[in-house]
């Protein structure tokens, strides 16, 4: 690991699970704060970091039965903008400068999505957190991301997830899972990996944008990421 980040700017993609800790739902606000110390860290060291961030802590859209997939899925983005909002937070006790923007309008509570200011935040210095996904049901998070880090032209997308990588198998229930250094996208379809949903991974693929997956029980791992250590699964 050198002492210069390898990466300009990175889009961070959290799954709304990581920020509620070992409870599982709602949010941990130890968690929340250990996350935002580390992208503070990055931020000091010169690297442009922007977040898209889940929200299956409070909301998932299948969990709604029988409800109409639109109406749950506007209830998901929702759920990603309380996460948002304790993100930004936590950044300003950290000592960052956050920024929210949202892909529905909500103008009291956040900016609404407008890339060319994304951008100008980003050179500023600011954590630009993105709320609501693409905006659109239908659409995971994951998508969310993929269709950001592009926009911005980030470098690549960190996804940090609960596992240090991506597996030939559930790691959980096989111990003989065999971990990935680095995979294709085709691996990912071939394969049918859990890495991200196909749309994402697609998008990803032809926009040219790497992914390292990685586990964000330690959150330090995001520093080490944008410092070129070794760690997780890249996708390229």
């Amino acid at each position: 690991m050198g002492n210069k980040p390898v990466y300009k700017r990175v889009l961070l993609k959290i799954s709304g699970e990581a920020l509620a800790g070992d409870q599982k739902q709602g949010l941990n606000f130890d968690t929340v704060l250990d996350v935002c110390k580390s992208i503070k860290k990055c931020n000091d060291a010169g690297v442009e970091v922007a977040v898209v961030v889940g929200g299956g802590n409070f909301w998932r859209g299948r969990a709604g039965g029988d409800m109409d997939r639109t109406r749950a899925d506007h209830m998901g983005m929702l759920a990603t903008t309380i996460n948002c909002l304790a993100l930004a937070d936590a950044l300003e006790q950290a000592g960052a400068v956050p920024r929210v923007q949202t892909a529905i309008t909500m103008q009291q509570v956040a900016e609404p999505y407008i890339r060319s200011k994304a951008i100008r935040h980003l050179e500023k210095g600011r954590v630009v957190i993105f709320g609501c996904g693409t905006g659109n049901p239908y659409f995971t998070t994951d998508t969310g991301a993929a269709l950001r880090a592009a926009e911005i032209d980030a470098d690549i997308i960190f996804k940090a997830t609960n596992v240090d990588g991506v597996y030939d198998s559930d790691p959980k229930t096989n111990p003989n899972a065999k971990k990935y250094d680095t995979l294709s996208f085709m691996d990912i379809v071939e394969k049918d990996l859990n890495v991200m949903d196909m749309t994402a991974a697609t998008m990803c693929r032809d926009t040219k944008m790497p992914i390292l997956v990685f586990n964000l029980n330690d959150p330090d791992n995001i520093y080490r990421a944008v410092m070129g250590e070794t760690i997780g699964t890249i996708v390229k």
